[in-house]
C-alpha cells in the first residue's frame, strides 16, 4: 500500500483552513442552496444559466470541503516550539542574499499545502526551500534553476 503524504502546517496554515473550511460548511453552502432555489423558481432549468452557474460553485465548493478534509486528516503540526532558530526548517522565516543580483529575499519556509510565492510562503519541497533547508546563518547556499544555478547567502533566521 503506497504511504500517504504528510500535509506540513503551521499553525498559522492550520487556523486558515479550518477557517476556511467552516466558512464553506456554514455559510457558502447556505449561499448557494439559495441561489439554487431562486433559479429553480425561474422556471426551465434545461436553458437556466443561473441554475447552471449555481450547481458548479455547488461541486467547486463541495470539491474543496473533500480537498480540506483530506489535508487536514493527514496534517502534521509544527508549532512554534518545534522550530529552532540557529538552523533553517519549517515555520521559520529566513532573510537570504541573492549574491549576484545583490538583493535581500525574506521567505517563510512552510508545507507545500501553505506555500505562496505572492505572500512569500515558500514550501520546503521548492528547489529555494530544500536547498535552505538545514541551513545556517553565514552560509552559502547553491540552488539548481532552469537559468543556472543562484547562490544565496542566509543572513538571519527567525521563528515566525
Amino acid at each position: 500500500m503506497a504511504e500517504v503524504k504528510k500535509n506540513i502546517l503551521t499553525e498559522e496554515g492550520l487556523k486558515a483552513l479550518e477557517d476556511e473550511l467552516q466558512d464553506l460548511k456554514l455559510n457558502r453552502r447556505k449561499e448557494v442552496a439559495q441561489k439554487i432555489k431562486e433559479a429553480r423558481e425561474l422556471g426551465d432549468l434545461s436553458e437556466n444559466a443561473e441554475y447552471d452557474a449555481a450547481k458548479e460553485e455547488q461541486r467547486d465548493i463541495e470539491l474543496r470541503i473533500e480537498e480540506i478534509d483530506k489535508i487536514l486528516k493527514n496534517a502534521e503540526l509544527v508549532t512554534d516550539d518545534d522550530v529552532d532558530s540557529s538552523v533553517i526548517n519549517i515555520g521559520c522565516t529566513v532573510r537570504i542574499k541573492d549574491l549576484e543580483y545583490d538583493e535581500e529575499l525574506e521567505y517563510k519556509i512552510v508545507g507545500s499545502t501553505e506555500a505562496n510565492s505572492l505572500k512569500g510562503k515558500i514550501s520546503n519541497e521548492s528547489p529555494v526551500g530544500k536547498a535552505l533547508i538545514g541551513a545556517k546563518v553565514g552560509q552559502k547556499v547553491e540552488v539548481e534553476t532552469p537559468a543556472g544555478i543562484i547562490v544565496y547567502k542566509i543572513l538571519e533566521i527567525t521563528k515566525n
